[in-house]
């Protein structure tokens, strides 16, 4: 009975049918027939639904595998297609590297440049603040290099009027400026150009003229070893105006005048031969009071050498003049008129004129106490030493 049911399930899987039930058959096996129907239906419906799956399955496969097959190429063209532009990535690469080889080469040619230009304008800057800063302090420095200079010619040669234009200059080159600061020193400088314009005058030019002409009149001036004698005047021949005669009186007239005229004439001769005599016997004999008899005995070169030491004696004062060396100045002009005195003429004109022009720049007055710029000079230095 086992094996019945076995036998049938595998008919039925075999696709055989089962045969009608046998007439005296029991109801049992009917039963059995019936359920290996059964079972082989729902193995049918096995079978068709794993067929049904199988062919699903095959076709999703198949449909999976175009998809692949599909995605592989279009990986393949997209792979080829980036290679290509892989390729020309790198050669745009190579070319953008080499043009950023050169333009990194210019970058650094102008941030040299520029750094370089930098560098010059911030030295440029900061010339430029040196020189607003110190200009002042050059212009300060180059007015107390002057004001200096003219206290030193001031003192020296006692030059008023260069002292006076150095102070005007200085002021009129502060008064440019518009720093209050200044106004201290342009204070002290206008106290010491009133100082100054306060001063008396003293005549410098005009003496100094008055001895270059005493100098030239030197070898005009007769010395005492050459004097000569003066000529007598000759007395004039007296003229006497004859009177209108009447006709009847000519011939007495023209007998008392040839009787006056020869004794005009005698008188005439005798005066003449007279006062020749007496002047020859003046040059025979003459008195003359000198203190020194060595100038008369002067020879023509021991003459030439009193003129030029006498020349160099009024130039000698002369240079003391102009250097306001008093002491200097008056020993010169007295031992020049000692040497006029003792070896020149005192009675000549030359002589005379020349001991006037040196009485006329002997009075004049040298001792005159010369002002510092010490308040120019001060205020200046004060300013500058200021941090």
């Amino acid at each position: 009975m086992n094996e019945m049911p076995i036998a049938s399930q595998s008919q039925q899987a075999a696709g055989t049918t089962d045969p009608p039930l046998q007439e005296g058959a029991s109801p049992g096996n009917f039963q059995m027939n019936e359920k290996g129907r059964r079972a082989v239906s729902a193995a049918k419906w096995i079978y068709v639904a794993l067929g049904v799956l199988t062919l699903l399955l095959a076709g999703l496969w198949w449909n999976t595998h175009k998809e692949i097959r599909g995605l592989r190429q279009e990986l393949a063209r997209r792979l080829s297609a980036g290679d290509a532009v892989n390729t020309e990535t790198k050669i745009l690469t190579k070319s953008v590297q080499e043009a950023t080889k050169e333009l990194q080469a210019k970058v650094n040619v102008l941030e040299s440049k520029q750094a370089e230009a930098q560098s010059q304008q911030l030295a440029l800057e900061q010339l430029y603040q040196d020189l607003s800063k110190n200009r002042d302090d050059w212009a300060l420095a180059e007015i107390e290099q002057v004001l200096s200079t003219a206290s030193q010619q001031l003192q020296l040669a006692g030059n008023v009027q260069g002292a006076l234009i150095a102070l005007q200059n200085a002021d009129s080159r502060l008064s440019h400026s518009d720093k209050p600061q200044f106004i201290g020193i342009r204070r002290a400088i206008a106290r010491d150009i009133e100082r100054l314009k306060a001063l008396p005058t003293v005549d410098l030019p005009g003496m100094a003229l008055r001895l270059d002409s005493a100098i030239t009149l030197i070898d005009q001036m007769p010395l005492l070893s050459d004097e000569k004698p003066a000529v007598a005047p000759t007395p004039p021949k007296n003229s006497r105006r004859q009177p209108k005669l009447d006709p009847d009186q000519t011939v007495a007239a023209a007998k008392a005048s040839a009787a006056a005229d020869w004794a005009a004439r005698l008188e005439d001769k005798w005066n003449s031969w007279a006062s020749e005599m007496w002047a020859e016997i003046k040059q025979l004999i003459q008195v003359r009071n000198v203190d020194t008899p060595e100038a008369l005995l002067l020879s023509p070169a021991q003459a030439y050498y009193v003129r030029e030491n006498l020349k160099l004696r009024l130039l000698s004062a002369r240079l003391a003049l102009l250097s306001r060396n008093e002491s200097a100045f008056r020993n010169d002009i007295v031992a020049a008129q000692d040497a006029i005195v003792k070896y020149f003429d005192p009675h000549a004109k030359q002589t005379q004129t020349v001991q006037s022009l040196l009485k006329q720049v002997q009075s004049g007055n040298l001792s005159i106490e010369m002002p510092t710029l010490d308040d120019s000079l001060t205020a200046v230095r004060n300013y500058k030493a200021k941090p």
